[in-house]
C-alpha cells in the first residue's frame, strides 16, 4: 500500500505541473473515461505494485499475444514487424486492440467494469508503421537524423524514438491527453500544422538511393498554408483551418479508410472531401469535381489499375489519369496568376514530368506543363482512344507510326506544329494570328499572344477560371468533345471523299460559332479576306471545318506529297485520292490534289 501512495502522490505532482493528468485514461470512478471500474487508484488500471506482465513499466492489463495485420506499401522503406510482446506498443495494444477486456489486471484483477471504448483492431494496415525491423532504413521523405542519429527534429525532444525504433509512445503519452490542448488524444507535442509529423518526415529537397522526396515544398503549398475552416461535420478532428490540420487533411495515422498511405480514402476519393463544393470547408474550395460530370472527361481509372506512387513516371497507359498523376498534393499552390507558357502552373508545382526531348526521361519535378501531359500522351504504351467519351477522331493522310504520339507532332522536327514544345519558327507571317487571346466571351482580351502555348490553352474546362468563366481550370472535364475549351467542329464524310455529312455554311464566327476554339487566337474575318490562303472564304463559308485541311497539333511525320506548312494535313477520313494520284499539298505553290465533298481537286 505503500508504494500505491507514492504513486498517487507522483500523480498529484504532476497535476500540479498540467491541467491534465491520464484524462480519458483514468478508468475510476471519478475519471474522464467512457469505461469506468470501481476502484479509485487510476494508475492500477494499468500498473501494479508487484508481479508486472510487461517488461517495463509494472504493467499489470492481460497483455494481447495477437497476430497484427500491419501496414505495407510500395515506398516503403522499412520492414514493420510484428510488436514484441511486452514491449512498448504490445502494452498499448492490450486494451486498444480490442481483443482483451479492460480491467483484466493480473495478479489483482480482473476488476469489474462499465462502458465501452473503440477499439484499433487486430488489422492495422492503415495505421502508422511502428515496430520496424531494425536497423531503420533511411528514405527521401525522412528527415536525416532520424536514421543517422536515431533522433528525431523535434527541437524539444518530445517526440522520440523508443530504443531506436517507431512505437506508440514515439507520438504518444498516455500520462498526459492535452498537450496539444486541442487534438487531445494523448499526443507528445502539439501536432498543428503538422509538428508532430514533420518531425519524423521531410518536407526539404533530399535525395535517397535516386528517390527524391515527394514532400518538397511542403512549407509553401496550399494545403500547408489555407485558411478555410473545417466544419465539425467533416469529422477531421478539433483543429480549426486546414492549414492547422496539415497532413491530417488528407491522412489518417489511425484506421485510414484508404487502402494505402493512411489516406481518409482511396486516391482520388480523398480529394473529393474538399473539392466537391461541400459542406466540409468554408469558404468552399473550388469544384474540381463538378468538371468530372461533363462529358467529356479525363478517366479516373482502367482495369489495370488507379494511380500508384511508386509507378514510373512515363505511364504505359493513359486510360487512368488519377489526381496524383497532375497534381503533388503536397507542393501543390493556389494559382493567383495565371504565369507565362510554358512553364507548370503552380496547382501542379512537384509533380513529375517526362522530357520532350526524348520522351523518357523522367523529371522531377517537371518544368514546363507539357512535360506532365508527356506522362501519357507521348512515348507511353497502351494508348488508347474511347470515341464514345472524346468524340471523333480525325485520321492524317500523314501520320506516325504511333498516331496519338504527340511528341512528333510538337517537336522541332516537325514540318509545322502549334508552338507548345518550343518557340514558334514558322518563316511565315500568320496575318489572322492575334495580339491578345480572346476570353471565354469571344470579346474581352484575354493573355497577350507570345512564342508559346500551352496544352491547356485547348484542353481545358469549358468554365475555366483562366479565360473568365467560374469554373476550375484545367483538362478535367469539358462540355466538348476532346476536353476542348471550346466549340470546334469537325467535319466527317459518310466515306473518303463523299459529301460532307455536317456543313456549317456561312457560319457564326463569334463564340457560340463551330470553330470558336481556333477564333481564340485567330481572327476569322482575316480568314475571310483570303489573307493566307486564296481559297479559305469559299471554304469556310460553304460550310467546311478546319479539321478538314489542318492538323490541331503539328505534323508528326514526313511525306514526299504533303509538305505540311501551316498545319496542313488532310483527314483522311473526308478526303480521298483523286484517281491514282496521291493526296498532296504544296506550299510553295498553293496547289492539292485530293477528292473531297464529291468534288476533284
Amino acid at each position: 500500500m505503500r508504494l500505491i501512495a507514492i504513486v498517487l502522490t507522483l500523480v498529484a505532482a504532476a497535476a500540479a505541473q498540467s491541467s491534465d493528468v491520464l484524462g480519458v485514461h483514468d478508468l475510476s470512478l471519478s475519471g474522464g473515461s467512457r469505461i469506468k471500474g470501481q476502484m479509485s487508484a487510476a494508475c492500477l488500471y494499468c500498473h501494479v505494485p508487484h508481479s508486472g506482465k510487461g517488461k517495463t513499466a509494472l504493467w499489470g492489463q492481460t497483455l494481447s499475444p495477437q497476430t497484427y495485420g500491419t501496414y505495407t506499401s510500395t515506398t516503403l522503406e522499412n520492414t514493420t514487424l510484428q510488436p514484441p510482446l511486452g514491449e512498448s506498443s504490445s502494452l498499448c495494444l492490450s486494451c486498444h486492440d480490442g481483443t482483451v477486456a479492460v480491467g483484466q489486471v493480473t495478479p489483482y484483477g480482473p476488476y469489474m467494469m462499465s462502458g465501452t471504448m473503440p477499439s484499433m483492431g487486430t488489422q492495422m494496415q492503415s495505421t502508422h508503421p511502428f515496430s520496424l525491423q531494425l536497423p531503420m532504413k533511411d528514405a527521401a521523405n525522412l528527415v536525416a537524423s532520424l536514421v543517422a542519429t536515431q533522433t528525431t527534429s523535434d527541437q524539444t525532444r518530445a517526440v522520440k524514438l523508443v530504443h531506436g525504433n517507431v512505437e506508440c509512445t514515439s507520438c504518444h503519452d498516455p500520462h498526459i491527453q492535452s498537450i496539444d490542448k486541442q487534438s487531445q488524444n494523448f499526443l507528445v507535442l502539439s501536432n498543428q500544422k503538422g509538428a508532430l509529423c514533420l518531425a519524423c518526415h521531410e518536407s526539404n529537397p533530399r535525395t535517397v538511393n535516386t528517390k527524391t522526396n515527394p514532400l518538397t515544398g511542403w512549407s509553401t503549398g496550399i494545403h500547408a498554408n489555407a485558411a478555410n475552416l473545417v466544419q465539425p461535420g467533416a469529422e477531421f478532428g478539433n483543429y480549426s483551418t486546414v492549414a492547422e490540420f496539415a497532413c491530417l487533411s488528407c491522412h489518417k495515422p489511425h484506421n485510414g479508410a484508404g487502402s494505402t498511405r493512411l489516406l481518409r480514402a482511396d486516391n482520388e476519393t480523398d480529394c473529393v472531401s474538399c473539392h466537391s463544393s461541400g459542406a466540409n470547408l468554408a469558404p468552399v474550395a473550388p469544384n474540381v469535381f463538378a468538371e468530372f460530370s461533363k462529358p467529356a472527361v479525363h478517366p479516373f481509372t482502367s482495369p489495370s489499375g488507379s494511380h500508384e506512387a511508386n509507378e514510373t513516371v512515363l505511364l504505359n497507359q493513359n486510360r487512368h489519369a488519377t489526381c496524383a498523376d497532375c497534381h503533388n498534393p503536397h507542393s501543390a499552390d493556389q494559382v493567383a496568376t495565371f504565369p507565362l507558357p510554358p512553364g507548370i502552373r503552380p496547382s501542379q508545382s512537384g509533380t513529375a514530368g517526362i522530357s520532350g526531348s526524348d520522351g523518357v526521361t523522367p523529371l522531377t519535378p517537371a518544368v514546363n506543363q507539357y512535360e506532365n501531359c508527356l506522362r501519357c500522351h507521348g512515348n507511353s504504351t497502351g494508348k488508347t482512344t474511347n470515341q464514345a467519351v472524346y468524340g471523333y477522331l480525325p485520321l492524317r493522310s500523314v501520320v506516325s507510326a504511333d498516331a496519338l504520339n504527340t511528341i512528333p507532332e510538337f517537336g522541332l522536327a516537325a514540318t509545322s506544329s502549334h508552338p507548345v514544345m518550343h518557340d514558334r519558327t514558322s518563316p511565315f507571317s500568320q496575318p489572322s494570328l492575334r495580339p491578345y487571346m480572346l476570353n471565354l466571351d469571344g470579346v474581352t482580351q484575354g493573355r497577350a499572344m507570345g512564342v508559346r502555348i500551352l496544352c491547356t490553352d485547348c484542353h481545358n474546362s469549358d468554365d475555366n477560371r483562366e479565360f473568365g468563366g467560374t469554373g476550375a481550370s484545367g483538362p478535367h472535364g469539358s462540355t466538348f468533345s476532346h476536353i476542348l475549351e471550346r466549340r470546334y467542329e469537325f467535319s466527317q464524310a459518310p466515306a473518303p471523299g463523299q459529301a460532307i455529312s455536317n456543313l456549317y455554311p456561312n457560319p457564326d464566327l463569334g463564340s457560340a460559332g463551330p470553330y470558336a476554339l481556333c477564333g481564340k487566337c485567330h481572327d476569322l474575318n482575316q480568314l475571310l479576306t483570303n489573307s493566307s490562303f486564296p481559297e479559305h472564304a469559299r471554304h469556310i463559308q460553304d460550310g467546311f471545318s478546319c479539321s478538314t485541311c489542318h492538323t490541331a497539333h503539328g505534323m508528326g511525320s514526313q511525306s514526299a506529297t504533303v509538305t505540311g506548312e501551316r498545319l496542313v494535313n488532310f483527314d483522311a477520313n473526308v478526303v480521298a485520292p483523286n484517281g491514282a494520284a496521291p493526296i498532296s499539298y504544296n506550299r510553295s505553290t498553293n496547289t492539292c490534289t485530293l477528292s473531297c465533298h464529291g468534288q476533284t481537286h
